[in-house]
């Protein structure tokens, strides 16, 4: 079992800053990859970032890239999500997810086997 709880949400300006943290307990963390998705109101949940088990690579969704910064901090069990230049687009609930070992996908939600239980972020215009 795994147990993933994230922080650090809230409500901010657009153009504003927020850093999700992601606190992982029950498995060894630096064994497995993480990743981060969003959902809006109305809509499906989405990939927003993920990272490798060693933090060597990472990957981004094209809405995100360039603001977004995933990181991880295996001595903690902690997985960081820097969000920077935030729009109102970026609202959402915030996940944070353990990828699934020998998962072939990055960017789906199926390919994840423990979630959060999410962190809302609200961004105003």
């Amino acid at each position: 079992q795994v147990q993933l709880v994230e922080s650090g949400g809230g409500l901010v300006q657009a153009g504003g800053s927020l850093r999700l943290s992601c606190a992982a307990s029950g498995r060894t963390f630096s064994n497995y990859a993480m990743g981060w998705f969003r959902q809006a109101p109305g809509k499906e949940r989405e990939f927003v970032a993920a990272i490798s088990w060693s933090g060597g690579r990472t990957y981004y969704a094209d809405s995100v890239k360039g603001r977004f910064t995933i990181s991880r901090a295996n001595a903690k069990n902690t997985v960081y999500l820097q969000m920077n230049s935030l729009k109102p687009e970026d609202t959402a609930v915030y996940y944070c997810a353990k990828r699934s070992t020998g998962g072939s996908s990055w960017l789906s939600s199926s390919e994840y086997d423990y979630w959060g239980q999410g962190t809302q972020v609200t961004v105003s215009s």
